[in-house]
């Protein structure tokens, strides 16, 4: 039998990130109203450019907030690479700005309208959920980290955490406790060699649940085509 990975994939998603960044050396660059305001108009246009969907932005003196809404191939780092060096470009043209105008690093955090206290307690009940609970021998396997791989990256603070479903074709039930422990362990190896963190599991017959966390440099996307 040969197996080939998927080289695209079909998805539902909602992917919310909260991203901030300073000026070089905290300078009250945007305390001006006139180049606060060229700043708000060349975040708007640059994430339309890009096909970033930018729900929220504000600009403080010396930072810039937003909330932005990215495709599962999308990552952080490059959103926030093009949205500074981009936005950079321009204010220095403006307004012959010295640069450097943004100072190294960010802060990037993924954001959502459930708790990810709510989804893992989600996730821990899916057996339950679903009516397995009761068997004798329950088609279900579950894995949960005791002690959460830390995850690092160069010039950020960041808390990327997600929730990904997968389902078989046509939800075939084809896992058991035995083969959902098998592939757990498969994805635990793959995810300590990529980069990514796996907290939780759980593997019913024809579905299952991941929640993961990732690094800016690294797309949801590229994790699912993973595992």
């Amino acid at each position: 039998m040969y197996l080939t990975s998927y080289e695209s994939l079909t998805w539902a998603y909602q992917l919310h990130y909260y991203l901030c960044f300073r000026t070089h050396r905290r300078r009250q660059l945007f305390s001006f109203g006139e180049i606060a305001d060229a700043l708000k108009h060349l975040v708007t246009e640059i994430s339309a450019n890009h096909d970033y969907h930018l729900l929220e932005h504000h600009t403080y003196s010396n930072q810039l907030r937003c909330l932005l809404s990215l495709r599962p191939s999308q990552t952080v780092s490059k959103s926030i690479q093009i949205l500074k060096s981009n936005s950079a470009r321009e204010l220095a043209r403006l307004f012959a700005i010295p640069t450097p105008i943004w100072a190294r690093g960010y802060l990037a955090r993924s954001s959502g309208h459930v708790r990810t206290s709510a989804v893992r307690a989600y996730v821990e009940s899916q057996a339950a959920h679903h009516g397995y609970a009761n068997r004798i021998l329950p088609p279900v396997f579950k894995y949960r980290a005791s002690a959460p791989s830390v995850l690092s990256s160069a010039h950020a603070s960041f808390d990327l955490s997600h929730q990904l479903v997968l389902s078989t074709n046509q939800r075939k039930g084809v896992f058991t406790s035995v083969t959902g422990e098998a592939l757990a362990r498969y994805w635990l190896r793959v995810a300590a060699r990529r980069q990514f963190a796996i907290d939780q599991i759980s593997i019913l017959p024809d579905h299952l649940h991941l929640m993961i966390r990732i690094v800016p440099k690294t797309s949801i996307e590229e994790v699912a085509s993973r595992c």
